[in-house]
Order: C-alpha cells, then structure tokens, then sequence
C-alpha cells in the first residue's frame, strides 16, 4: 500500500471526504478482483466491475456487512449515509445512493486508518455478497 500520513485522525475527516477516499479505494479492490487470472479484454473487465461498484451493489453489500460491523465501524457508516451530498445519484435511487455513500467512507476510515486487514476482511465480504445469484 501505499505511505501516507494525514494531518487530521480519520475520526476527525469529513464523512463525505472517508467517501470520497474510499470510492477510488473500493473500485481498485474490485478491478484487482476482477481482473485477477482473466484473460478477458478491458472492457468486458470494466462491464464486471461496475456490477460490483455500483450503488446498488454497495448497497447490497451493506445487507451482507450490517451485523459483522464494529460500533465504531457502525458509526462511521452511518455517519457517512447520513451526510448530505452536494451531488445526486445519476443512475441509483437516493436510498442505494446513500447507502453506497455509508460504505464507502467506511472504507476510507480503514484505508486511511492503515488496518489494512480489516479493511480486506471487509471488502473480501462486500465482493462476495455481490457473486451470489440473486445480485447477478
């Protein structure tokens, strides 16, 4: 990973800014996934990947993440769900949306917390949450 050093702890960032770090931080995850042993071409990579970026997807993955969360790991959840974008969702219902939004800064607290092995605990679950059938 890489070396970083933030001048605020992660408690202490913005939830919409944990979103905004965890966003690019979810989609190398998925990529890297996705991509792992294919010999597929980019963009039928792109076309799989966006099936576990989306915001309905990460909303899905919340189903599957909700009951294995820290208090902690709640509360920066929610405190990311809860935040007020500045933007709307373009192709997503604003309950997906947010959803995702919740995940993602999720995401960004571990990245940015450098736990890096809870943060693959979490998203090794949030992409397995996707594969099942009925997300297909």
């Amino acid at each position: 990973m890489f070396e970083f050093e933030t001048v605020l702890s992660p408690e202490q960032i913005s939830p919409l800014t944990l979103a905004f770090v965890g966003d690019a931080v979810y989609e190398v995850y998925v990529r890297t996934m996705v991509a792992a042993g294919s010999k597929a071409s980019a963009g039928v990579l792109h076309r799989t990947a966006v099936r576990y970026v989306c915001a309905g997807a990460q909303s899905a993955a919340v189903d599957a993440l909700c009951d294995k969360l820290t208090e902690q790991e709640l509360t920066i959840y929610k405190r990311g769900r809860n935040a007020h974008p500045h933007t709307s969702a373009k192709n997503a219902d604003i309950v997906d949306y947010r959803r995702a939004t919740g995940l993602e800064a999720l995401v960004g607290y571990l990245y940015l917390k450098k736990d890096f092995t809870r943060l693959e605990e979490i998203m090794r679950l949030a992409f397995e949450s996707c594969e099942k059938p009925e997300n297909a």
